[in-house]
C-alpha cells in the first residue's frame, strides 16, 4: 500500500496538477457549463412532451398542438448549447489573461456566425441553421472560442487599441478597446471561411466533426474508452484533484454530442444512436458521485461497529443520495487511503460494462438524450434518464453490486477503526 501511495505521489499527482492547470482546459469546462441551465430545464420540456403514457403524444396534439410548441422550447434551449458555448468558452479564456471577457466572448459568437452556413430565404432574408446552433456546432464553438479568444489577449495585453479619454464611461472604453482585436478576428474568419468555400469544403462544421470526432470517439463512443474514462476520475479523485473537472474538461464535448443525437432521435421517434452519453455516466456509473460512493455511505451508515464511521455515516449518506460525496471523500477518508483505492476504481468500471451490456442487449433502453441534473437520486434519475422503470431497476442492481465490491474493504477499515477506539478506552 505505501507503494501505491509512492507511485501516485510520484507519478500522478504532478501530470494531474499540470493538466489543471492549463487555462484551455479550464475555460473549455466552465465554458459548457455555462449552457447546462438551458439544457436542463430544456430537458423537462422534452420529458413533459414525451411521458411514457398510451396514448399520451395525442392527447398533447389535441391541446391546440401544445406539442410542438414545447418542442420548440427544447429546440431554443438544449438546441442552442454551441452557441452558448463559444461565448462562454472565450469568455473564460479571456478572463484567465486579465482581459475583458465579454468583449472577447461577443466577437467571438460572431466569428462562429460567420464560420457557420447560412439558409437563404426569399420572404424572410438568410438564416442561421438550428442544427449548428446545438451540439453540432460544438467543436467549432472549442476551436473558435479558445482562438479568438487567445487572439484578442495577445493584441489586449500588447496595448494594440483604442483608448478613450479619462471621464469617458467604462462600457464605452472596452467597447472601443475591443474595436482592433475584433477586427483583427472577424477577417481572420471571413478569410477562412472564403477560402475553405473555394476549396471545395461546404460546410467546416462537418469537416472539423470528422476530423475531430474519430479519436475523441475512442473514449467517447467505446465501452473500452468509457472504462478508461471511469478509471481516471477514480484516480483524479484518489488523488484528492476534482476528477469530473479533470476529465470532463476532455470528455464533455463528445458526451454532450452523443446525448444531443439522442435528443434528436428520440424527439423524432427514431432509433437511439448512442449507448455512452453524459447520462449514462452521471446516472449509472457514478452512482453517489466519483467512485460510485453511494454505496459506500450505505454500507458506513447501516453496518459500521466504529464511533468514527458511524459519525462520518450520519454526515456522508444524506449527501451520498444526492450524489455529493465530498463528506465521504475527505472524512472517511477516501484520498489517499489505499485501502480503498481497489473498490474505487473497479465499482465505476463494473457499472460501465453492466450498463453498457444492458443497453446494448436491450435490456435497458439507451439514454434518451434528457439531462437529468446529476444531483438527482437515483431511481428517479435511472427513470427520467431512460424514460423507463428498468432504468430505475438498473441503478438499484448497480447500487446492490457496488455494495458487494466495497464491503469486504470496509470491514477491515471498521475493523481497524473499532480496534483502535477499543484500545484507546482501555488505556483511559
Amino acid at each position: 500500500m505505501k507503494k501505491i501511495e509512492k507511485f501516485l505521489e510520484k507519478y500522478f499527482m504532478p501530470l494531474a496538477v499540470k493538466l489543471g492547470s492549463y487555462k484551455a482546459l479550464a475555460a473549455i469546462r466552465d465554458g459548457i457549463v455555462l449552457s447546462m441551465p438551458l439544457i436542463i430545464i430544456g430537458s423537462f420540456f422534452l420529458i413533459l412532451g414525451n411521458l411514457p403514457i398510451p396514448n399520451y403524444d395525442e392527447w398533447l396534439a389535441g391541446l391546440g398542438g401544445i406539442d410542438e410548441h414545447m418542442t420548440h422550447v427544447v429546440n431554443s434551449s438544449f438546441g442552442i448549447m454551441g452557441l452558448i458555448s463559444v461565448f462562454g468558452i472565450a469568455r473564460s479564456y479571456a478572463n484567465s489573461f486579465n482581459v475583458d471577457g465579454v468583449s472577447a466572448g461577443i466577437i467571438a459568437i460572431s466569428a462562429w456566425l460567420v464560420l457557420t452556413p447560412n439558409i437563404p430565404n426569399d420572404d424572410l432574408g438568410e438564416g442561421v441553421p438550428v442544427t449548428y446552433l446545438g451540439s453540432r456546432g460544438l467543436f467549432v464553438a472549442i476551436v473558435v472560442g479558445l482562438l479568438s479568444a487567445y487572439i484578442f489577449q495577445k493584441i489586449v495585453n500588447k496595448d494594440i487599441i483604442i483608448k478613450m479619454p479619462e471621464g469617458v464611461p467604462p462600457a464605452v472604453s472596452k467597447s472601443f478597446a475591443a474595436l482592433i482585436p475584433g477586427a483583427v478576428i472577424l477577417i481572420g474568419a471571413f478569410l477562412i471561411e472564403f477560402v475553405t468555400t473555394k476549396l471545395g469544403v461546404e460546410n467546416i462544421h462537418d469537416l472539423l466533426a470528422d476530423v475531430l470526432s474519430g479519436p475523441m470517439s475512442i473514449l467517447g463512443g467505446t465501452v473500452g474508452g468509457a472504462i478508461v474514462v471511469a478509471m481516471l476520475n477514480s484516480l483524479f479523485w484518489f488523488a484528492g484533484i476534482h476528477g469530473g473537472n479533470m476529465v470532463g474538461s476532455v470528455m464533455n464535448p463528445i458526451l454532450l454530442i452523443n446525448t444531443d443525437a439522442n435528443r434528436l432521435a428520440f424527439q423524432a421517434g427514431k432509433e437511439l444512436p448512442n449507448i455512452i452519453t453524459s447520462p449514462f455516466f452521471d446516472m449509472f456509473v457514478y452512482i453517489g458521485g466519483g467512485g460510485a460512493t453511494l454505496a459506500l455511505v450505505t454500507i458506513i451508515m447501516f453496518a459500521s461497529r466504529s464511533q468514527r464511521n458511524k459519525s462520518v455515516g450520519g454526515v456522508a449518506f444524506v449527501p451520498g443520495i444526492f450524489n455529493i460525496n465530498e463528506p465521504a471523500m475527505f472524512g472517511l477518508p477516501i484520498v489517499f487511503n489505499t485501502t480503498f483505492l481497489i473498490p474505487f476504481i473497479l465499482a465505476p468500471m463494473v457499472n460501465v460494462l453492466i450498463t453498457y451490456f444492458s443497453m446494448s442487449s436491450g435490456l435497458v433502453p439507451r439514454t434518451n438524450g434528457v439531462a437529468v441534473p446529476w444531483t438527482m437520486p437515483p431511481i428517479i434519475s435511472g427513470f427520467l434518464a431512460t424514460n423507463s422503470i428498468r432504468g430505475s431497476i438498473l441503478q438499484i442492481v448497480l447500487i446492490a453490486i457496488d455494495i458487494l465490491i466495497y464491503y469486504p474493504f470496509f470491514r477491515v477499515v471498521d475493523k481497524n477503526y473499532l480496534k483502535e477506539e477499543q484500545e484507546g478506552t482501555t488505556e483511559n
